[in-house]
């Protein structure tokens, strides 16, 4: 499939900002199941700085600095990406979870790459309530697909998506507590409970392009940033591969899925980041998200 994208964020000061700095993951990724055809960054005032740079994970990013001095910032990123469904080799997915621990794999070469994942991280961290919800999917001897698919359904039943349940500031323990949350937390559950056994797996941004209920127009702008999992199967040839999956849809990633950036949560991968020098004493924020058929 192939996707036109654009994603509008919109910065609104009660008084003059002096200096903004930031970092941007705006830019789909280029992986072997996604082709960016075309990416256009454009931020309102023009910053005086702005260079392009990869991340620790491999997320192409821009640092900027907007020193005109403004009450409103706009960022707006327009691409065109071209998403091929994902295949897996069965055998590997057969592959007890036991065996898919990348510390305990030493005969595979690079499996040391996803032992990061495998590790606590500043949103993910170490929790029992976490690990004890997902022993149920980890029998012992169970296969790494089964498992994986079990974890994202029980999520998907267990905990009802509500927008108002949690906020970017919630930990697993509200998200546990309120049995309820959005697509950030069930993808950080997911986590916290597939590393606290061993198991390597990542936080993916991006978005899903979805379709309009029957009979009803599609509403422009009216989609938003999505986040979903990634767990590391121990590929035969060395480097492994990604097993992408969707807690809040209850569904694999596949081609209607467009990968923007990796990390080991969501504080790795925030579409915007900066800081502001103002005596500005109230901001508002606007996000515009379109993904389309292109």
């Amino acid at each position: 499939m192939r996707w036109a994208l654009w994603h509008r964020t919109t910065y609104t000061y009660d008084d003059e900002v002096t200096d903004s700095l930031g970092v941007l993951h705006l830019r789909p990724r280029s992986l072997p199941y996604q082709r960016v055809l075309d990416h256009e960054l454009s931020l309102t005032p023009v910053p005086g700085d702005a260079a392009p740079d990869v991340d620790h994970f491999g997320n192409e990013t821009t640092f900027f600095q907007v020193r005109t001095p403004h009450t409103e910032l706009v960022v707006r990123a327009d691409s065109t990406v071209e998403v091929e469904d994902r295949v897996h080799d069965d055998a590997v997915l057969a592959v007890p979870w036991e065996r898919a621990r990348p510390a305990e794999r030493r005969d595979l070469p690079d499996a040391w790459r996803a032992i990061e994942l495998a590790l606590p991280s500043p949103r993910v961290s170490r929790h029992a309530g976490a690990a004890s919800y997902a022993a149920a999917s980890l029998a012992p001897g169970r296969p790494l697909g089964e498992a994986s698919y079990d974890l994202m359904h029980r999520i998907h039943e267990d905990f009802a998506y509500d927008k108002t349940a949690t906020t970017v500031t919630s930990t697993l323990d509200d998200v546990l507590a309120e049995r309820a949350g959005v697509c950030q937390d069930f993808a950080h559950l997911f986590l916290a409970g597939w590393r606290a056994h061993g198991l390597a797996a990542r936080y993916v941004s991006g978005y899903l392009a979805t379709t309009p209920p029957p009979g009803k127009e599609r509403v422009v702008g009216a989609d938003a940033s999505h986040a979903w999992v990634e767990v590391w199967l121990p590929g035969s040839e060395g480097g492994g591969d990604w097993l992408a999956l969707d807690p809040t849809n209850d569904q694999p990633a596949g081609e209607r899925y467009v990968t923007v950036a990796c990390g080991r949560d969501y504080g790795d991968v925030p579409p915007v980041r900066g800081i502001i020098f103002t005596e500005a004493r109230s901001s508002s924020l606007k996000v515009e998200v379109d993904v389309a058929p292109g």
